[in-house]
């Protein structure tokens, strides 16, 4: 088996919406527009300085079906670039991009080869210094909504070539993603690959070592679940095909979530200096990149009165915004959430005996007994069910999540039961 390097990307998205997000002044909302195209071009750019031997793309090019002919002129740009440098590229379609989408009739460079939907595909790569290198093998998605188990169709070729296999799959059912193509880990493992480049999760996770099994990812975020550095990897297969992986940043926008305590804040020049804290320090860990950031303040102070009464924090965030939309590299805020509560000594109330006393006794009872509060979540939460815009199952998050929400609702209910609260029953 020959030595070979190659680039694993999926889910480019090109040309995407940003959805929520249009509400920018003209320049950020550009910039935002561009950055799936600005991914693309670093994609470009790194392949040929690492030098690779070939370009993996596995599923979810294009962000629509009905694909923007910019994104797909724009794509075909990249690849006749790379193949100008002798480096060939090998895609599948995945449920954004399907097969039976709309696509325009353009020329594509003949070192890059789409994968059929109706089998699985095998090419051969060789190097006119090196012979055959890998065997790639690869199936598309015809249509948006693929629910039959596409890799159990996979199978190995020839011994002395690595075996590397292109899927736009859900392994192991992740409730986080459509279950698309499911498929479980043991379904890749008796394929007989090497290397399985996956695509469909945006959150890279390499699921197995030997042989790899690996997401890398989406290569720029969208949105604010889509958080930290977003891009590729690069891959070298030594020789006995174990693959060694080094993650590659591509993003353009960074996308950030990060708490904040008001514990001690007194004054509005204080909460304004603290946030100021924070989008310097989403500034540096951007790298260079323009960021998004969704702030989270929580804890209790004297402030958390002010934040609820009038405009004060609406009108805070449009300042702060108008200030970062001048800047060479800005850090928009996505949205700064209120969770903070007044200064209330919620153990010593639990202690009271009184409505609220018994109130907060019965929820600590919850956040120390996951089966009740699981029992009780889902008798609480029933009603957002029937709501249209419920996704999943909210009573069946994880327990930390539902201890999350209860210690939330606690604060609230003591501020509105207590004097301090100002709670007018």
């Amino acid at each position: 088996m020959k030595r070979l390097r190659f680039m694993h990307a999926a889910d480019l998205h090109l040309d995407s919406p940003f959805k929520g997000m249009s509400a920018l002044p003209d320049r950020v909302r550009e910039r935002m527009r561009e950055s799936t195209f600005g991914a693309l071009k670093e994609l470009v750019a790194a392949a040929i300085q690492e030098q690779v031997d070939f370009v993996l793309i596995s599923g979810d090019v294009y962000d629509l079906s009905d694909r923007s002919l910019r994104a797909q002129i724009r794509f075909q740009k990249a690849l006749e670039q790379l193949a100008a440098q002798g480096i060939p590229t090998y895609i599948i379609h995945g449920n954004h991009d399907p097969e039976d989408g709309r696509a325009a009739k353009l020329v594509w460079p003949a070192d890059v080869h789409f994968f059929a939907c109706d089998h699985v595909e095998t090419l051969t790569v060789t190097k006119p210094d090196r012979g055959v290198i890998a065997q790639i093998h690869g199936i598309s998605y015809r249509s948006a909504a693929v629910m039959e188990n596409l890799a159990l169709q996979f199978k190995p070729g020839l011994e002395d070539a690595a075996q590397i296999a292109l899927l736009h799959t859900n392994v192991d059912g992740d409730p986080a993603h459509d279950n698309y193509a499911p498929c479980s880990k043991q379904d890749l493992l008796k394929a007989g690959m090497h290397y399985w480049a996956l695509g469909h999760v945006h959150t890279r996770n390499v699921l197995l070592e030997q042989p790899a099994i690996v997401y890398p990812g989406n290569l720029q975020g969208r949105n604010i679940r889509e958080t930290g550095p977003r891009g590729c990897y690069i891959v070298d297969m030594s020789d006995n095909g174990r693959a060694d992986l080094a993650f590659r940043a591509l993003d353009q926008v960074r996308w950030f979530q990060m708490r904040l305590s008001v514990a001690g804040v007194q004054t509005e020049q204080e909460l304004k200096d603290k946030i100021g804290d924070q989008l310097e320090r989403a500034r540096a860990e951007a790298d260079g990149r323009d960021a998004v950031v969704r702030i989270v303040l929580e804890g209790r102070s004297a402030i958390s009165g002010m934040l609820r009464k009038g405009r004060m924090l609406q009108e805070l965030i449009a300042e702060l915004r108008s200030d970062e939309a001048e800047r060479s590299r800005f850090v928009w805020i996505e949205s700064i959430e209120d969770r903070t509560a007044s200064e209330l000594d919620l153990e010593a109330l639990q202690q009271e005996k009184s409505f609220l006393g018994d109130l907060l006794r019965i929820s600590a009872g919850l956040r120390a007994d996951d089966a009740a509060l699981q029992a009780f979540a889902g008798e609480a939460l029933a009603a957002l069910q029937s709501l249209p815009q419920a996704a999943g199952d909210p009573a069946a998050a994880d327990p930390d999540r539902l201890r999350e929400w209860l210690r939330a609702a606690e604060e609230m209910a003591a501020d509105l039961l207590s004097a301090e609260g100002g709670w007018p029953g």
